[in-house]
């Protein structure tokens, strides 16, 4: 009965789907994420209902990792391990698609009751620490490689997120992140271990107090613990869930379940390492504007992410900061304006479907950024131009050639003392965040907890 339900997923995955759940296909909804995955039920001959979460590559053979493959790997080998993770209940090669069990619970542990936030975290904890107790050797996990090194263990991801720059991004604020990811390495290193690899709030379900399964292992890989630590205060910082005490209290439980020392300047370290892979990847997602990709989240978490870089690398240096002036907006009747108000106020009430709705709400968005740079585009175009001639001597002719000019100065260690380059790139950094408001405020007003 796959036929009843609109999808674009390739030839034969409705069909591989029902046989795989041994019944016909009664629930297809694709899944409001950044990575495309989609709910599905399966109703078998005896009316019991197979409940699944489909992911899929819609390219590549998944030799590499990073994959929809090495994701079920890695889950298999978790789940005999006795880790809470779901099922992976059949795989195809040649779709390059896994079904996963679909488990009960949700996500948003930032809307919970404070009460349940720390018996969650609780919980998440004594997983971390199982899943850092794990011998590497005794996983089966060959395809990935194994540091021995501390700096193989921080620049082993670098090295893959770096590759998607290609050429096709150059930002004076990657060129001094990867800089100065590459000269902070912590000497440092306890142990090598298996790490999700982008874990904490958010990528983990819960029910009744407890975590019903830790999700989302794409980026799993084996490195320094400390890297983990550094991943929870990225993804708290995007759904925050210790309202007053912060993450101290989280990280000194880990170290008592694991008997790992915590290090709070690798913790720091890789905070500032996850964000950067994160913008990094980002960079390439954001250009190539693949409608397929949920743009206007893509560009939320990148702008938010580049202000945090800032931060947390400044918090790392002992740098302060300064939050400069933002101009007021310009109101005028725009087109763009009109695209916005249409789709929100006209067409959004004729959709029904929760995927289509999204991607509608999403476009509005994006058309409220446009009509917010052509107000306030040229007046900061104009402050970066002035504040780029006070790092490097000479008034750009254009914001492109400057931010070209000071990325090069960058690299030579032309630009001046790091904390004044960090300090305009945080500005500029906090003007970008200003300009695409609109789709910033899906995550609004996003600071750091306390790690210490």
């Amino acid at each position: 009965m796959a036929e009843e339900f609109t999808h674009d997923l390739p030839d034969g995955m409705t069909d591989w789907i029902a046989e795989a759940g041994g019944g016909r296909i009664t629930r297809l909804e694709r899944h409001i994420a950044r990575r495309e995955a989609w709910v599905v039920d399966v109703t078998r001959p005896d009316d019991s209902v197979g409940e699944y979460f489909l992911r899929l590559d819609r390219e590549g053979d998944g030799s590499g990792t990073h994959s929809v493959k090495h994701e079920a790997k890695v889950q298999t080998a978790l789940a005999e391990a006795g880790l809470k993770v779901p099922a992976i209940c059949a795989w195809n090669e040649g779709l390059q698609a896994a079904l996963h069990e679909r488990v009960p619970g949700r996500a948003d542990l930032d809307n919970a009751e404070p009460a349940e936030q720390a018996a969650v975290l609780e919980d998440f904890v004594h997983q971390l620490a199982h899943l850092h107790s794990l011998d590497p050797a005794a996983l089966s996990l060959d395809h990935m490689p194994v540091p021995t090194t501390s700096a193989e263990c921080a620049l082993g991801e670098i090295d893959f997120v770096e590759k998607f720059l290609d050429g096709m991004v150059t930002d004076p604020l990657y060129t001094f992140a990867l800089q100065w990811i590459r000269n902070q390495v912590p000497e440092h290193l306890d142990r090598v271990c298996l790490l999700q690899g982008d874990t904490g709030p958010a990528n983990f379900l819960f029910e009744d107090g407890r975590v019903s399964a830790i999700v989302d292992w794409e980026w799993a890989h084996f490195g320094d613990p400390m890297e983990d630590l550094g991943n929870i205060c990225t993804r708290e910082f995007f759904a925050p869930s210790t309202p007053d005490e912060g993450l101290g209290p989280v990280f000194r439980r880990y170290g008592e379940l694991s008997g790992i020392p915590v290090d709070l300047d690798s913790v720091r370290y890789y905070r500032v390492q996850q964000f950067v892979r994160s913008i990094v990847s980002l960079a390439r997602i954001t250009e190539i504007n693949d409608p397929q990709m949920p743009n206007a989240m893509n560009r939320a978490y990148r702008y938010i992410c580049e202000r945090a870089t800032c931060e947390a690398m400044a918090d790392a240096m002992g740098i302060e900061l300064e939050r400069p002036e933002l101009p007021e907006v310009e109101t005028t009747a725009t087109l763009e304006g009109v695209i916005a108000t249409n789709l929100m106020d006209e067409v959004r009430p004729a959709v029904a479907d929760d995927f289509a709705r999204h991607r509608l709400e999403h476009a509005a968005l994006l058309a409220e950024c446009l009509d917010r740079q052509r107000g306030l585009g040229p007046h900061l175009e104009h402050i970066e131009n002035e504040e780029i001639a006070a790092l490097t001597g000479r008034v750009p002719s254009s914001l492109a050639d400057g931010l070209m000019e000071l990325d090069g100065a960058i690299r030579e260690g032309d630009a001046g003392p790091d904390a004044e380059v960090l300090r305009y790139l945080a500005r500029r950094a906090w003007r970008l965040e200003y300009l695409w408001k609109p789709v910033v405020d899906l995550f609004p007003g996003r600071t750091f907890s306390r790690i210490d």
